[in-house]
């Protein structure tokens, strides 16, 4: 199982970016998908979540900013980032919770990271 982020890049502040994350390889399902961010010199933090259900969880420092969304068919979440700021610039790095294909010495259900995506938002 992989996860492929996409649509990082460098954006004035102000500006928007749209990121993508696909998990590829064979799956039984998808609990949660999510986006943290880690900046230079600082600690991972959540920025946004979204649940098998739709419900949605955001940091403080993005809401009503940015706005997660998922294509459950196509396995992929998407995180709509308007009005960035200097402060939001870092590794945007995807997550999922995934319940994997049932195998003997597997666990059920596990987490997954992407590589990170560069996001810097210039000032």
């Amino acid at each position: 199982v992989q996860l492929m982020e996409s649509g990082g890049g460098q954006v004035q502040s102000g500006g928007s970016l749209r990121l993508s994350c696909v998990v590829s390889g064979a799956i039984s399902g998808i609990y949660a998908m999510g986006w943290y961010r880690q900046a230079p010199g600082k600690e991972r933090e959540m920025v946004a979540r979204i649940y098998g259900d739709a419900s949605t969880h955001y940091a403080d420092s993005v809401k009503g900013r940015f706005t997660i969304s998922d294509d459950i068919a196509q396995s992929t979440v998407y995180l709509q980032m308007n009005s960035l700021k200097p402060e939001d610039t870092g590794a945007y790095i995807c997550y999922a919770d995934i319940e994997n294909v049932p195998k003997p010495g597997r666990n059920s259900r596990e987490d997954y990271w992407g590589q990170g995506i560069q996001v810097t938002v210039t000032s």
